[in-house]
């Protein structure tokens, strides 16, 4: 692994707590920035992943930001290729488009997840990226 994208502990803001559902390959942490019951109706959390993880397609009924923060990793809408997501670049997810995110195989990545219009439903968590889908990346 490259030293230099080895973002075991993020650098920026905490890692958190280890992700423990079905929703993700690989490992991932998730440290809450703002929960989900703020009075902001905004819940954003610091995601960071392994190498290699990510999670399963998904959907938000609302829409979603991703402010990427460090590392190399992937973001993926259905029926469009993988895009190659850094540190910096920001990720505007429409309502209801069903798609992924994570790691690259060889870099630690983290972003900033944004949850928007989160009255209009919870995420909808889908089928996982097969092994195979993303060893071809």
């Amino acid at each position: 692994m490259n030293q230099a994208k080895d973002l075991s502990e993020s650098v920026i803001f905490p890692k958190g707590q280890k992700i423990t559902n079905n929703y993700f390959v690989g490992g991932a942490w998730l440290e809450m920035l703002v929960p989900s019951d703020s009075p902001l109706h905004c819940p954003i959390g610091n995601v960071t992943f392994e190498p290699g993880a990510r999670n399963n397609w998904h959907k938000h009924p609302g829409g979603q930001i991703l402010l990427v923060t460090g590392g190399t990793g992937y973001y993926q809408e259905e029926g469009k290729p993988a895009q190659v997501i850094r540190e910096g670049d920001v990720v505007q997810i429409p309502s209801d488009v069903k798609h992924w995110h994570g790691a690259a195989a060889n870099s630690w990545f983290t972003h900033i997840a944004i949850s928007t219009n989160i009255h209009m439903g919870d995420t909808e968590w889908l089928e996982p990226v097969s092994d195979e889908a993303y060893g071809n990346l």
